[in-house]
């Protein structure tokens, strides 16, 4: 009896795992798509797929949408998002952070965080030049390839790091690969610095800044981030981090974080 039971609990949990699969893979493709195309692009078999895919959209967490019998992300999930935005501080306070810092620095500001073992910008506020850089909230960009990436990892021992990131991350945009040991230098010295900035593995002609927002406990949860032409970055580079450190102070207080502000020597 007991080896049934735990059985039962078992294929339930082999099911969530894989409904919660068939939502990620729709936010990640941004299309609505046929139950035969997820199956085989998540490799699952397609009865097991069909079945949750009909349960989802029973309960409202897909729809169908374009037509044939193709399906994507519901009204429901909607609504648990502001649900969570509304009781979640660091989103909504967030949102005023970075329109300030739109409006202060002129430059597109970001707050980003870690999606699984990739990089995400959660947030964006364009800034007010008439060149504007932008990113695709919610694309997942390998950690490496971002000056936020090494914030966001820094709570990680050395070996913890190199288990979360793929060692295909490790090559960048430009096709050369970076040593794994220089990125996670690099990220304890952004950890001491309290800020880590640099020209963009992503976006040519680009400088990135990025800050970490502390919770309590001093680990870092998100970073609020300015993306800039590359030659007013480095010419304004002081007192955009100025801007930024100030702001993620704030944050970081409200998350409980008592410890002082570092200043960018």
């Amino acid at each position: 009896m007991a080896d049934g039971a735990e059985d039962i609990v078992s294929r339930r949990t082999r099911g969530l795992d894989r409904a919660f699969e068939i939502l990620e893979f729709l936010r990640t493709k941004r299309q609505p798509m046929r139950p035969n195309e997820i199956a085989v692009e998540i490799g699952a078999p397609r009865s097991s797929v069909y079945e949750l895919i009909n349960l989802l959209l029973r309960h409202g967490m897909l729809d169908y949408q374009g037509g044939d019998g193709r399906v994507f992300l519901g009204r429901k999930l909607y609504f648990l998002g502001t649900a969570y935005a509304d009781q979640f501080d660091l989103m909504r306070e967030s949102e005023d952070m970075l329109a300030r810092l739109a409006e202060e620095t002129r430059e597109t500001a970001q707050m980003c965080l870690l999606e699984g073992n990739k990089y995400t910008v959660a947030m964006m506020r364009e800034g007010v030049r008439a060149f504007r850089i932008s990113s695709n909230i919610g694309e997942l960009v390998p950690i490496p390839w971002t000056a936020s990436g090494r914030l966001l990892v820094a709570h990680l021992t050395d070996a913890e790091i190199i288990d979360l990131i793929p060692t295909s991350d490790f090559v960048l945009p430009n096709g050369k690969r970076l040593d794994p040991a220089q990125f996670i230098a690099e990220v304890r010295q952004a950890a001491l610095d309290g800020f880590f900035t640099f020209n963009s593995e992503v976006e040519t002609f680009t400088h990135c800044f990025a800050v970490p927002v502390y919770q309590a406990d001093g680990q870092c949860v998100a970073t609020l981030c300015l993306v800039t032409p590359k030659e007013d970055g480095l010419r304004n580079r002081q007192s955009y981090l100025d801007s930024l450190l100030a702001a993620a102070h704030e944050l970081s207080e409200q998350l409980g974080y008592a410890a002082g502000r570092k200043r960018a020597g």
